[in-house]
């Protein structure tokens, strides 16, 4: 239950910072975080398969 609610206190953190700054700098870091994770799922897949 406290794992829910720090994780919703979070959302509601970054919702309020996204809100707040334009939105150019918000699509920019939105496709920054989508490479950081593209780039962990492919390494994890190719850990995996060895």
């Amino acid at each position: 239950m406290i794992v829910l609610v720090a994780a919703l206190l979070l959302l509601g953190i970054v919702l309020g910072v996204v809100a707040q700054i334009p939105l150019p700098l918000s699509l920019a870091l939105g496709a920054l975080i989508g490479c950081w994770l593209l780039v962990f799922a492919v390494r994890e897949r190719a850990r995996g398969s060895r």
